[in-house]
């Protein structure tokens, strides 16, 4: 049997010609396609590209950063949490790392790869994802667009991003190029945009300091965040990271070795989820975030296109006073003090019936949680008085702030409102009493369980931190610290009902005393012997030239601090003193500027010559004898401070508040101390004296500024005389013999 194989047809020239013309012809077609595509998405057909001024200034949410007066970020207003970092800031491991990963021919080609690119259509239109996008590429559609997801809109959007890219490749330098992109690129979950910031969120580190296995790491989530995730994925992320290094490897930024080590490693997470009150100061950059909106507002600043600046999304960098160490300081002896008065507080309670021995308590209560988040969810959820109130009264899981640290309990939420009413509050501020700059600033003792500023925006009862005002007035008059009074009742009369302050019996020096052992040891009687002689209307007057803003009636009790007033403007006022009468504005905005460091405002302070040089000096003199024999005498004692301080303590009704002001040549620092409400206090003036619950803080904040010499602020330095002299006599012998040698000629001439 014959076997027949079937011949292969042979094609013929002419139908090898035919069918070239047509390949031909397809390629032709497909490149005239191309660059009509091209062509018109130059010309906008598609869609507006971004202009020149969109590529410098791309739309994207940009954190703004408070920055302190020694260059270190307090922390960041924002939407997204991005912060921009210039190519110098970044490790040469990122650059490599990236580059190595996402566009190993970055440094070759000028914004496309056209190598990967040419297959990208054919993929694109049968549904399959082709990795054609260089660094360029993919920061032309990070800066200014979404992600298509339907298969032809997405053929446009690249060439988009191809014309976008060559924008970018003529414009800027392939540095500024990895630049933009490590910005603006997205890490993930935790609101964490740009290297900066995912350095510090999983590496608690800044992007210079990168090594190549974090490099690796963060630069293996870029594109995909969400599986290659540390936290979520962390078997995903090391194999990730160990394929980056692989990478690494080839592209020759790596030996073996060194790869081969490292992969050996841990993920090594320090992980710092960011949030607004993450930072030192959270008190102080809440004022200044509606401080800044209100400047901006007043004085007509916008953005270039008219429309108002947004804080959390423009990226202004805001230039403060704030020193980041002097801060961290003043928290730390916050921390350190509190902690004890506390129990002191908590130990004074111990045992006693709140409702029966607390003026108001269950009122104060019953405002407490009414106040409250709770009260108001779930007043949102229908309930009414009578159903939330047995839901207070159920135990549930509250979260409660503790000296320890923030705390989960079961407890009725009933009794966590009187656990916080039973929480003692405090605030401090410390300036530069020359330039008015404000050093620290701690508004309260927790910002995340109680948000209310107590430095600025609280006003308590001033009590005896208030008496200089009226002896500043006297001196004034020609007064000297060594004029002696009899410290007894002196009534006042003419300003309505007679007044007569009252004086415990144990903390009353008997006989004649001196303005300055009367200032010393608080004593109301001779304090109100002044005030009938230099009358109310003066010291209303010195106290306003003296920056406090609060209402301050004209009457004498004043001599006692039963006004109002916030530490803010009470340490801003005792600068007068350390400043040769002169009140300077506390400043604690420098300037800002937007994201291209251009300045939109920079502050002035205002000054203002409260009281004459010489009588801020013997003023010095009269508050460092509070601290050299007085009721601020534990300084030196107990902490050994016995550099030239002066200072006030200050105690109100019922001991509800306790204060103390302490003024050096070079700072001044106001203190208080108290509970939410007034009615709740010590009920010991021992315990809840200004020198007991205010004093210490200061005194600890103080011995850390000193034990500093890089902060300049030195215990040798003594208040400047007068440079006119001082005509008032300090020297107190030297006093009393002119007084007697008056009283010998007034006899002589028979006055």
């Amino acid at each position: 049997m014959k076997t027949t194989y079937n011949k292969k047809p042979t094609l013929s020239s002419q139908d090898i010609r035919h069918y070239n013309w047509y390949i031909w012809r397809t390629v032709i077609a497909l490149f005239v396609f191309v660059a009509l595509m091209i062509t018109l998405t130059i010309f906008d057909v598609f869609g507006q590209l971004p202009s020149f001024q969109r590529l410098e200034n791309p739309k994207s949410a940009l954190a703004s950063e408070v920055i302190s007066s020694d260059k270190q970020v307090l922390g960041t207003y924002y939407i997204q949490n991005r912060s921009n970092v210039t190519f110098k800031e970044i490790s040469p491991n990122v650059t490599n790392a990236l580059v190595a990963t996402e566009d190993k021919r970055f440094f070759d080609h000028s914004g496309i790869d056209f190598g990967r690119s040419f297959t990208i259509f054919l993929h694109l239109l049968i549904g399959q994802k082709q990795g054609g996008s260089t660094i360029t590429q993919q920061l032309a559609l990070n800066l200014f667009s979404e992600r298509a997801a339907n298969p032809f809109k997405r053929v446009i959007q690249k060439m988009q991003e191809w014309v976008t890219a060559v924008k970018l490749e003529r414009h800027y330098t392939k540095q500024e190029i990895l630049t933009m992109y490590l910005n603006t690129v997205d890490f993930g979950a935790y609101n964490t945009y740009g290297i900066k910031s995912a350095a510090r969120t999983y590496f608690n580190t800044t992007p210079d300091k990168l090594t190549p296995d974090q490099a690796a790491l963060l630069v293996g989530m870029v594109n995909g965040p969400g599986i290659y995730s540390p936290i979520r994925h962390p078997k995903n992320a090391i194999n990730r990271r160990n394929l980056v290094l692989n990478r690494m490897v080839e592209q020759g930024s790596l030996s073996e070795g060194q790869a081969a080590e490292l992969k050996q490693k841990p993920l090594g997470l320090d992980f710092h989820l960011s949030t607004h009150i993450d930072g030192p100061a959270p008190y102080f950059r809440s004022v200044l975030k509606k401080e800044v909106q209100k400047i901006f507002k007043e004085q007509n600043i916008n953005r270039p296109d008219g429309t108002p600046y947004d804080l959390d999304r423009d990226g202004l960098k805001i230039y403060t006073t704030i020193d980041a160490t002097m801060q961290q300081y003043a928290e730390e002896a916050q921390q350190e003090y509190m902690k004890n008065l506390q129990v002191q507080f908590n130990d004074h309670w111990r045992g006693q019936n709140l409702a029966k021995n607390i003026h108001n308590f269950k009122f104060l209560v019953n405002q407490g949680m009414l106040k409250s988040d709770r009260y108001k969810q779930l007043k949102l959820q229908g309930m009414d008085d009578e159903d939330i109130k047995t839901n207070f009264n159920t135990p549930d899981t509250v979260n409660l702030f503790t000296w320890h640290g923030s705390i989960d309990t079961v407890m009725k939420p009933i009794d966590s409102i009187v656990y916080s009413k039973m929480l003692l509050r405090n605030a401090l501020m410390s300036m530069d009493p020359t330039t008015g700059y404000v050093k620290a600033w701690v508004g309260g003792t927790n910002f995340e369980h109680f948000k209310y500023d107590q430095v600025k925006n609280g006003t308590r009862q001033v009590g005896s931190t208030a008496k200089p005002f009226t002896y500043a007035v006297a001196i004034d008059n020609g007064y000297s610290p060594c004029m002696k009074i009899n410290n007894v009742p002196d009534t006042i009369r003419g300003y309505g009902d007679p007044w007569c302050p009252r004086s415990s019996p144990s903390e009353t020096l008997p006989g004649f005393i001196t303005l300055r052992q009367a200032l010393a040891h608080s004593q109301n009687w001779v304090t109100a012997h002044v005030m009938s002689e230099v009358k109310p209307e003066p010291v209303v007057d010195l106290i306003k030239k003296m920056g406090i803003t609060s209402a301050v009636p004209p009457y004498p009790s004043i001599c006692l601090g039963t006004f109002d007033a916030s530490v803010f403007e009470m340490t801003a006022a005792y600068s007068v003193f350390a400043n040769h009468g002169l009140w300077t504005e506390p400043t604690y905005i420098l300037r800002i500027e937007d994201k291209n460091g251009n300045v939109l405002y920079t502050h002035t302070p205002k000054v203002v010559q409260a009281m004459n040089p010489q009588t801020a000096y013997v003023m010095t003199y009269m508050l460092k004898g509070v601290i050299e024999e007085g009721t601020g005498a534990r300084l030196g004692y107990k902490y050994g401070l016995r550099n030239p301080i002066g200072g006030k303590t200050g105690t109100t009704q019922n001991n509800s508040d306790g204060w103390f002001i302490g003024i050096t040549p070079q700072l001044v620092t106001g203190l208080w101390t108290g509970c939410e409400d007034r009615d709740i206090a010590f009920q010991s003036t021992r315990l809840g004296e200004g020198a007991n619950s205010a004093l210490p803080i200061f005194a600890l904040y103080m011995k850390k500024v000193y034990a500093n010499p890089a902060l300049g602020i030195k215990k040798t330095v003594d208040f400047d005389a007068p440079k006119n002299g001082v005509s008032i006599v300090l020297d107190c012998g030297q006093y009393t013999q002119q007084q007697q040698g008056t009283n010998e000629v007034d006899k002589k001439l028979d006055f």
